[in-house]
């Protein structure tokens, strides 16, 4: 009886000590328990309202006359006609056609450059040279491209570049890499595949880490060499990863880096280097014409958006899981 009267004492005297909180259920533990991931996302969301959302609301600046003195709301509604003159002026089309013809490129041969780059770095056996390795390719990166345009005229000048001296101890002709259109497309992708494929190569590694190491064992067991392990283990186990990737590059195809492209064109190869980030530059802000720039921008965007949709629908129709 003792017993149990001190075990009924020592109850009671324990609920005195513990603090009644909102039920486990509530939105106010909840919020009690996570308040600082809440926190951390202040920054972040901020930053896309601010510099992503209230400017689309500017947007309407394509459908009119837009005059920096009248503003936004005050100058006169013009329909589709920046678009009209968009599509009539040839220079438009040139650059939406190299636009596309260079992202084309770009995507065949920048896409499968960091997933072999990424292979031959997982079958390196040495550790120290893998990681010497990944250091080398990833700084390109970090390089900006004004920076590689002057590394490209030293390298590239037809007169004096590094590469056309050693081509003329060779007892070979100079390449006009840089002033020749042909050369200076290939030269041009050249130097993207250069910068990009390094970096791309972090994501893929980790997908490769992340596949399971009895499937090397088995197929190992089942007769499969090294080009075997790559074929049936290692390339099924990025497969998501590449079709995610494919089609976030898919919908950037209208989409340029105007720092590559503006550090690296010249006056020579104009008819095939000038694209939309270009011309928009040079024809819409350097002329204040703000309301073609945004009308060429809202294009952009909307087949940028169909691109992206459509290749997520076709990956989710093959099997893939997409990215929504």
């Amino acid at each position: 009886m003792w017993l149990r009267r001190g075990r009924v004492r020592e109850v009671r005297l324990m609920s005195r000590n513990v603090k009644i909180g909102p039920p486990a259920g509530s939105l106010s533990s909840y919020l009690s328990r996570t308040w600082m991931l809440y926190a951390m996302l202040v920054l972040p969301v901020g930053f896309f309202v601010v510099f992503r959302y209230v400017p689309m609301g500017n947007i309407v600046i394509a459908f009119k006359d837009y005059n920096i003195f009248q503003g936004v709301q005050d100058s006169p509604w013009v329909g589709f006609r920046w678009f009209e003159r968009a599509f009539a002026d040839p220079q438009f089309l040139n650059a939406l056609r190299n636009t596309l013809i260079l992202n084309l490129l770009d995507l065949t041969f920048g896409f499968p450059a960091p997933i072999i780059l990424s292979i031959l770095l997982n079958e390196l056996v040495f550790t120290r040279f893998k990681k010497i390795t990944q250091t080398i390719v990833y700084l390109p990166h970090f390089i900006s491209w004004i920076i590689i345009s002057g590394m490209a005229v030293q390298l590239f000048a037809p007169g004096g570049g590094v590469v056309n001296v050693m081509l003329g101890k060779l007892g070979m002709e100079p390449v006009n890499f840089l002033g020749n259109p042909n050369n200076w497309v290939a030269t041009f992708i050249g130097l993207g595949v250069w910068r990009s494929m390094g970096w791309g190569t972090i994501i893929y590694l980790a997908a490769i880490t992340g596949i399971n190491s009895e499937l090397y064992e088995a197929a190992e067991v089942d007769g499969c060499g090294r080009w075997g392990k790559i074929w049936h283990v290692t390339l099924p186990g990025i497969r998501s990863t590449m079709v995610v990737l494919l089609i976030l590059s898919l919908g950037n195809m209208l989409g340029t880096e105007f720092d590559r492209y503006w550090a690296l064109i010249n006056p020579v190869v104009l008819n095939v280097g000038d694209v939309i980030s270009t011309l928009v530059f040079r024809v819409g802000i350097r002329s204040f014409q703000f309301s073609l720039t945004a009308a060429i921008g809202l294009f952009q965007s909307v087949i940028a958006v169909i691109l992206l949709l459509t290749a997520n629908f076709v990956a989710r129709r093959l099997g893939e899981r997409g990215i929504m």
